[in-house]
């Protein structure tokens, strides 16, 4: 399985595509942040976030599309932007057929690492051994999509087990 996992932000918007295998190995195939100019109005921001997203996914060709839950934003117009960007994310997805999940950060932080209240710095080096690189991935929230994505791949697995199981 391949998954996307994105981590959605008004100035970046990070991207990380890893791969489990029938071996349960995980495969580290691409990240990076979609950079966005707080200048540029709204619409054309989310605009740019939409196109790069059909590029990433026609690149990819994920199976499934994560994504970080909100959590907090500083102001109620800061989550509404947030918001706005998470939907336009959720739509492209969508609209390439691809199913989306959604995972609280205390979710992802456990599944990466394995506490749930663990440092960023803690997340970025786990993704970085977990994905055999040589470095922690940047910028941050390239690493933080990864980890989403690494979230779903382990929660997947887990859900079919429990599945097998009861099956």
């Amino acid at each position: 399985m391949r998954v996307l996992g994105i981590d959605c932000g008004t100035e970046y918007t990070g991207y990380g595509v890893v791969e489990q295998t029938a071996t349960a190995e995980l495969l580290y195939h691409d990240a990076g942040a979609i950079r966005l100019n707080k200048q540029t109005p709204l619409p054309e921001r989310l605009l740019t976030i939409s196109r790069r997203m059909c590029d990433i996914i026609a690149e990819h060709r994920p199976d499934h599309v994560a994504i970080e839950d909100v959590f907090y934003a500083a102001n109620v117009k800061s989550a509404l932007k947030l918001g706005q960007v998470r939907g336009v994310a959720m739509m492209t997805a969508a609209s390439a057929g691809l199913p989306v999940w959604e995972y609280a950060p205390l979710a992802i932080k456990s599944a990466v690492v394995g506490y749930g209240r663990a440092e960023k710095s803690q997340v970025q080096q786990m993704v970085a051994r977990l994905l055999r690189l040589e470095a922690i991935p940047e910028p941050a929230d390239a690493a933080d999509a990864l980890a989403i994505a690494i979230c779903h791949l382990h929660t997947s697995a887990t859900l079919l087990r429990q599945a097998a199981i009861g099956g």
